[in-house]
């Protein structure tokens, strides 16, 4: 099994498969992504923090400059760090502190950073946008992502120029000088928070925003470049962690009992309800054009929950929330990175650590979601019922 810990900023280094990019720096594989946040308040030192910088690049569309607003579109937050390598710098920074780190990124900023675990799923999000200017030109419901990072506002230059160099249509981001992202987050009203920081995390988590801590794998599958693919986890991922509990404090056989008796009232909501909601409500926009066979975005359900004894609950309290899962796999506690292999998401979404590493043992890019009893247990790599 691969070792993976909940330090902020970690990576499961190895061989990467190449991604279909031009040539950047930093895109040696068997760098490491060990340590701490790359500007945060206590590596700072400094008495005076620096103000965060916000900035936009423009959406050139036909008709000019296209910004949807941020309550109709379905906003992604990603730490530069997951949607970029930078190792290297990282290593500059813990070496030989913040002047040298700043001055390295400015003597380097001309050379852009490699792509990161999050590279991948971000250009499915501008595929799925291209596909939606199409069938909706004047349309704001979009995928709108923002770049956040703990750097100072000179290294701003690179993260643009990087940007740039591979052609992302990033419109908004945000330096904050070591200062928290979080307040940002909420104002931007973001759907979905992706970070290297398990601590930042959680503390998105806490404050109702669907986040979860992103691990680079050994090696990288090859996914589809026409769709966007998405697995979620299904109990205190999709769901409440109530279930779990149940499990966790009185065994297998409670739990199914609980199930059975319980099969006709809802799960409560868990953390990344709301993104499911807001992919779905993207979904129903080619299905509106006739394109459900056709559509960009694809979901899918894959929990160790059995289908007979314990299924039937979830199933009834999607089709309650009015949420669609393309396809839904009840493993019965069997190892979901095979099936992961097969499906190939860009993201894969769970609570455990032992199914975020057998995910990545298989090459798919897996997010973990802080959140539920769960967390008192990952250590241990226990199995769950429910999950």
């Amino acid at each position: 099994m691969v070792k993976m810990s909940l330090e902020p900023v970690q990576v499961m280094s190895g061989q990467v498969a190449e991604l279909k990019v031009a040539p950047s720096s930093n895109g040696d594989s068997a760098g490491s992504w060990e340590g701490k946040r790359e500007f945060d308040k206590d590596h700072l030192g400094l008495t005076a923090k620096p103000k965060p910088v916000t900035g936009r690049r423009a959406r050139k569309v036909e008709g000019g400059v296209f910004f949807p607003k941020p309550e109709n579109a379905v906003t992604v937050a990603v730490s530069s760090r997951v949607l970029f390598r930078t190792e290297r710098e990282q290593k500059v920074f813990e070496q030989q502190g913040v002047e040298e780190y700043l001055r390295y990124q400015i003597e380097h900023e001309n050379e852009p950073f490699a792509p990161g675990p999050a590279f991948p799923f971000v250009k499915a999000l501008e595929t799925v946008n291209a596909r939606l200017r199409e069938l909706y030109p004047q349309s704001e419901e979009l995928f709108d992502i923002v770049l956040v990072t703990y750097n100072h506002a000179h290294v701003g230059i690179r993260l643009i120029n990087t940007i740039n160099h591979h052609n992302l249509f990033i419109e908004r981001f945000c330096m904050t000088g070591g200062s928290s992202p979080i307040g940002y987050l909420k104002a931007w009203q973001t759907n979905l928070y992706l970070s290297a920081d398990a601590n930042k995390v959680r503390e998105a988590l806490t404050e109702g925003i669907a986040a979860a801590t992103m691990f680079m794998p050994e090696k990288m599958t090859e996914v589809s470049e026409s769709q966007l693919r998405v697995a979620f986890d299904g109990d205190a991922v999709l769901f409440s962690d109530e279930s779990e509990r149940i499990f966790k404090a009185h065994g297998l056989d409670k739990f199914f009992e609980h199930e059975k008796e319980n099969e006709d009232r809802l799960l409560d909501h868990g953390p990344l309800k709301g993104f499911l909601e807001a992919l779905g409500k993207l979904q129903k926009k080619f299905y509106a054009k006739g394109q459900r066979l056709d559509c960009p975005i694809r979901t899918y359900l894959v929990t160790a929950r059995s289908a007979a004894s314990s299924g039937i609950r979830a199933l009834k309290t999607l089709r309650a929330w009015g949420l669609e899962i393309d396809e839904a796999l009840f493993l019965a506690g069997a190892p979901k990175g095979p099936m992961l292999e097969k499906i190939r998401p860009h993201i894969y979404f769970d609570d455990q650590m032992f199914h975020i590493e057998g995910a990545a043992e298989m090459g798919t890019i897996a997010a973990h979601v802080p959140y539920g009893i769960a967390q008192k247990h990952n250590s241990k790599h226990n199995t769950s019922a429910g999950k």
